[in-house]
C-alpha cells in the first residue's frame, strides 16, 4: 500500500469539545433562569435562542474566540428588550467571563488517541491536523494533549474550514489526492470539503455532536467515504480499502 497522507481535525475527533460547552450553556441558562425568573421564560427557550446566535455568529465569522461568549451577551440582550428588564454591565461581564472559561477546560482525549495515532505514524503514513478555531487556542490543546510528537511543522488552524481552505491547502502541501484522507465528526467542516476536493474521508461521528455540524452530504465520494465510531479501528479500515476488503 502506498503510503497515505492523513489529515485529522482535533474537537471531537482526538479529543472532547463538544460536552464542555454544553456544560457551560446548562451554567448559562441557570443563571439567566434565576435573572428572569419573574418574566417565567423556559430554560429550553433560553438555550434554543442562544444555539440560533451562536450558530449565526460561527456562520458570518468563523471560530472567533468571542463568539461563544458574545453568544451569552446577545441572549442577554435579546431577552432584556423581550421583557424590558433593565440591563446591568457587571452581568454582561459575567456571561462574558463564564463563555470565555469554557476555553481553559483540561484536556480529553478520546479512546484509543494515542494507540491509533502510534500505529498510523508506525505503518509510515503522514499525519497532518487539520483544526478550526483561534491558533492560541488550539495549539494550548495540541501541547497539552501531546500531539506534538505525530503533526509538528504540519499543524494547520483555520478560522473557517472551507471546501477552499481545503482545497488550497492540499495545492500548498502538493498532496496527492488519490492517497489523502480526511477524518473527522464535522458533516460541514470534514466530510463535505473532502468529497468536494476528491480526497478519501472517514466520518468519525461525535459522542456529543452540535447542530452546526449536522447537515446533508451533497457530494459524491471520488474514493472512500466510510464512517467509524472508534479511533482504534482507523488503521485497519485504510489497510482493507487497499486491499479491496470489506470495511
Amino acid at each position: 500500500m502506498i503510503k497515505q497522507t492523513i489529515l485529522f481535525d482535533l474537537d471531537d475527533t482526538l479529543i472532547h469539545c463538544n460536552k464542555y460547552f454544553d456544560i457551560v450553556v446548562d451554567q448559562f441558562a441557570d443563571q439567566m433562569e434565576m435573572w428572569f425568573h419573574t418574566y417565567h421564560i423556559p430554560v429550553e427557550e433560553i438555550k434554543k435562542k442562544q444555539s440560533q446566535i451562536d450558530l449565526d455568529r460561527v456562520l458570518q465569522s468563523g471560530f472567533a474566540p468571542d463568539h461563544f461568549p458574545e453568544s451569552f451577551v446577545e441572549t442577554y440582550d435579546y431577552f432584556s428588550d423581550l421583557t424590558g428588564r433593565i440591563k446591568d454591565t457587571d452581568e454582561i461581564e459575567r456571561l462574558m467571563e463564564l463563555g470565555r472559561g469554557v476555553y481553559g477546560h483540561s484536556i480529553e482525549p478520546y479512546p484509543f488517541m494515542l494507540e491509533t495515532l502510534n500505529e498510523l505514524q508506525a505503518d509510515g503514513h503522514v499525519l497532518h491536523l487539520y483544526t478550526g478555531g483561534d491558533p492560541i487556542i488550539q495549539m494550548r490543546k495540541v501541547t497539552e494533549a501531546g500531539l506534538l510528537p505525530f503533526f509538528a511543522g504540519r499543524i494547520h488552524v483555520a478560522r473557517h474550514k472551507t471546501v477552499d481552505f481545503l482545497e488550497a491547502l492540499i495545492m500548498e502541501q502538493a498532496l496527492d489526492r488519490k492517497s489523502t484522507w480526511m477524518i473527522g465528526n464535522s458533516l460541514r467542516t470534514d466530510v463535505t470539503p473532502a468529497l468536494k476536493t476528491g480526497i478519501h474521508s472517514i466520518f468519525m461521528p461525535a459522542i456529543q455532536e452540535w447542530s452546526f455540524n449536522n447537515v446533508e452530504v451533497d457530494a459524491e465520494p471520488q474514493g472512500a467515504y466510510l464512517t467509524l465510531t472508534t479511533l482504534k479501528d482507523i488503521p485497519d479500515a485504510i489497510r482493507r480499502y487497499f486491499s479491496g476488503a470489506t470495511v
